[in-house]
């Protein structure tokens, strides 16, 4: 059983119920995921052959500080950085080091600040200087899936509407939907119900109502959708070493469909922009 709650009286804790913010939550959301576009906007400059992993980490924390806000994965869990990297056939939750990118990698790149308690979660994938047609060509089709989950958001309509419009996208362009993450909610958290799943059936999950904020944010691979986790105990790859690419917004439903907090101010957030 479901059950929604009014998120001002709700415990600050996933209790498994789905938070219902209003106009001030929104509000709090806007200048939260304002502030993450912003700081992937920057990132487009400073993403080249050469640079590693931990300086993007380093810009990431700085520029977070330098507008009172926190990177929420600093510390989450006994994760020690300000961001997750993740190259080629890194899926996803990849940990900054000293290694250099290479010309051709991809890089998904995920920020989540935190500002006056908000959480503005999203991630973009980078080119890093000339990528080959194939990665190019899952960037296209990863942020279309994302796109086309976004779409789907309504009142009324269910989250397995979300997964279907991805999963249909996705295997229609010969790729495959990774099934081991999801999105979830946030806002007040980091991680809260419900999940959203990015494969499925529009008559699954839960109904969506106006007020709920959570994220999308489909992992796609040119290969199988299998993925194993390292012993680091955070790095999630393709099992059979395939490119996987990711996009993510943070979004809240409205009375008629969806605001999408965590766009690009300088229209940077889609592929072939970003290089």
């Amino acid at each position: 059983m479901v059950t929604y709650l009014d998120a001002d009286t709700a415990p600050l804790r996933n209790t498994g119920q789905i938070r219902l913010y209003g106009p001030e939550a929104f509000e709090g959301m806007r200048r939260a995921c304002r502030l993450t576009a912003q700081c992937l906007d920057e990132l487009v400059s400073i993403v080249k052959p050469g640079v590693t992993t931990n300086e993007i980490d380093r810009f990431v924390f700085e520029f977070g500080m330098d507008h009172g806000a926190i990177p929420a994965t600093l510390n989450y869990r006994g994760y020690t950085k300000s961001t997750c990297t993740s190259i080629n056939h890194v899926v996803c939750h990849g940990v900054p080091d000293d290694k250099p990118l290479r010309e051709g990698d991809i890089v998904n790149i995920d920020v989540t600040y935190v500002l006056d308690g908000w959480h503005g979660d999203s991630s973009r994938m980078y080119p890093v200087g000339r990528i080959k047609r194939a990665a190019e060509r899952l960037l296209e089709v990863t942020h279309e899936c994302l796109m086309r989950g976004v779409a789907a958001v309504k009142p009324g309509a269910r989250t397995g509407a979300i997964g279907a419009a991805i999963q249909a996208h996705a295997e229609s362009q010969r790729c495959s939907v990774v099934r081991d993450f999801c999105g979830h909610g946030v806002g007040l958290l980091f991680h809260d119900a419900p999940n959203i799943l990015h494969y499925g059936s529009p008559n699954e999950g839960v109904e969506m109502r106006p007020g709920m904020i959570f994220t999308i944010e489909p992992m796609i691979n040119l290969g199988r959708p299998h993925v194993k986790v390292l012993s680091d105990g955070w790095t999630a790859v393709t099992r059979d070493r395939s490119l996987s690419a990711q996009y993510e917004h943070s979004v809240g439903v409205t009375e008629d469909g969806c605001e999408i907090f965590t766009l690009s101010p300088a229209g940077l957030d889609r592929p072939g922009l970003s290089s």
